[in-house]
């Protein structure tokens, strides 16, 4: 176990409610980019499974933690799978593709000897004629026609042109519970040797998806908690049973608008959000967030309002993909989104629709009551003594104005927490009063001031899953 010893001179008014996620690549591979991205205020770091070596990615585990525990800042790791992405296979140079077209795919095929467009993936086996077929990631969508032997063929909407190893979306079609692959199952062996916090599953279509893959998860007893990406029709279509299923959810809107349609994006988003409160699940929106800072030193407006919508719906994290693993200003783009947050955490008030949500276990009652004294007080901040993480979850999914202090001996659990709305993390022994300890230490190093109302959630037996029981006011002398 790992003591959070450092205390940050931000006053506890200023913390930042909504989390950043930021994605490792190249344009951060290194020991120093990485401690940067954390210090600009990424609260997790997603390692694109899609990508890269093994090894590469034990380095940056490495990396992360060695940075995480000079910061003294708690950090959690997605090791997200690449999952069953259908992607076109290796060309020389690009295909230009003209309206009308009639493009022939074979699986693994040989573009000089045949003429054919290869594919990573036999789509023989699972396409049927006229369905659709949205080649590099929708930027040329086809129809199928016909399927001769391994052959698909597949009639252009649209002109264009292909490049080797990008995306195809199948939006009428199911896999079939073809979503846990052999890279995925390797993946997650290694993920289970090292120190993972999250694993994220791609392209999830039931909620048997998301029960297979924690079953292979128990089989390496993985303590990491389980992502599910909202990224297929099917995944909306069963989208309640699968976030009951999930540890946490995340919208992926980049193939979920491939998979669905654009228009649709923004209304799953928003329900997401509302199933992620109502079953007290972390949200995060992703892909696309803050694009154009992959190439230009400030967002768009358009991105700012996109962040700041996600921010007042309501989510737990927002995430940067391509902006922090290619872009050419990785760092700024962190500065910036924590920029845009604490400007909308302090000026605006969240517009969150609460969903219909009936407390029945004595720690969701609990965690409400705990919350409306909160704000009834007008408190500074609330501290929660949490072993698993759960009380620290309830508490934040009634999405509190103030800090939630989570005090908790589990460092797994501290770094599970980064990316969970407005909960601050600190590490200490287990033991009775832990939470009263920390307050003195946080008071004592002018966290807290004179006046300030503390609301803290404690247990009869410390150190017990799921036995908080008690509530106390304090005010700080």
């Amino acid at each position: 176990m790992d003591l959070t010893t450092h205390v940050s001179n931000v006053p506890v008014s200023a913390y930042k409610r909504t989390k950043i996620i930021a994605t490792v690549g190249p344009a951060t591979d290194s020991y120093e980019k990485i401690k940067q991205l954390i210090s600009a205020g990424a609260n997790g770091l997603r390692l694109n499974f899609s990508h890269g070596l093994h090894e590469e990615h034990a380095q940056c585990i490495r990396w992360i933690r060695e940075a995480s525990r000079e910061l003294d800042k708690p950090v959690a790791i997605i090791q997200d799978l690449q999952g069953p992405k259908i992607r076109l296979g290796d060309f020389e140079g690009e295909i230009p593709v003209a309206k009308g077209e009639m493009l022939a795919l074979e699986y693994e095929a040989d573009r000089k000897a045949t003429g054919h467009i290869p594919v990573q993936y036999d789509l023989a086996q699972r396409v049927k004629s006229g369905v659709r077929l949205y080649l590099f990631d929708g930027r040329v969508r086809a129809v199928v026609e016909r399927i001769e032997a391994s052959v698909v063929y597949a009639k252009a909407e649209n002109s264009g042109v292909l490049l080797k190893r990008k995306g195809i979306n199948l939006p009428d079609t199911d896999l079939a519970g073809d979503i846990i692959t052999p890279k995925d199952i390797a993946d997650l062996a290694f993920g289970a040797t090292q120190d993972i916090d999250y694993v994220a599953q791609s392209f999830v279509q039931t909620a048997q998806d998301l029960r297979n893959m924690r079953s292979l998860m128990n089989k390496h007893k993985m303590n990491a908690l389980l992502i599910v990406k909202f990224e297929t029709r099917a995944a909306v279509d069963h989208m309640e049973e699968i976030v009951q299923e999930a540890d946490t959810i995340m919208v992926a809107r980049g193939d979920l608008a491939g998979e669905t349609s654009t228009e649709t994006v923004p209304i799953v988003q928003h329900q997401l959000i509302g199933l992620g409160l109502k079953y007290a699940k972390p949200t995060i929106v992703a892909t696309q967030t803050m694009l154009s800072m992959t190439e230009n030193p400030a967002p768009t407006r358009a991105e700012v309002s996109d962040v700041a919508t996600a921010i007042m719906v309501g989510a737990d994290a927002i995430m940067l993909s391509e902006e922090t693993a290619a872009g050419k200003y990785p760092i700024a783009t962190v500065k910036t989104m924590k920029h845009i947050i604490l400007r909308c955490e302090q000026e605006l008030t969240p517009k969150i629709i609460w969903p219909e949500r009936e407390e029945r276990t004595p720690q969701g009652v609990i965690s409400r009551a705990i919350h409306r004294m909160a704000v009834n007080l007008k408190a500074t901040a609330i501290v929660a003594e949490t072993k698993s993480g759960a009380t620290a979850h309830a508490i934040s999914a009634w999405r509190p104005s103030m800090p939630v202090i989570a005090v908790t001996s589990d460092q797994r659990v501290a770094q599970q927490l980064a990316i969970v709305y407005a909960v601050k993390s600190y590490v200490r022994p287990v033991g009775e009063q832990a939470g009263a300890k920390l307050t003195d230490w946080l008071s004592e190093n002018k966290v807290f001031k004179t006046a300030d109302v503390i609301v803290a959630a404690s247990g009869k037996y410390p150190g017990v899953v799921g036995t908080t029981d008690t509530i106390k006011v304090r005010v700080i002398e």
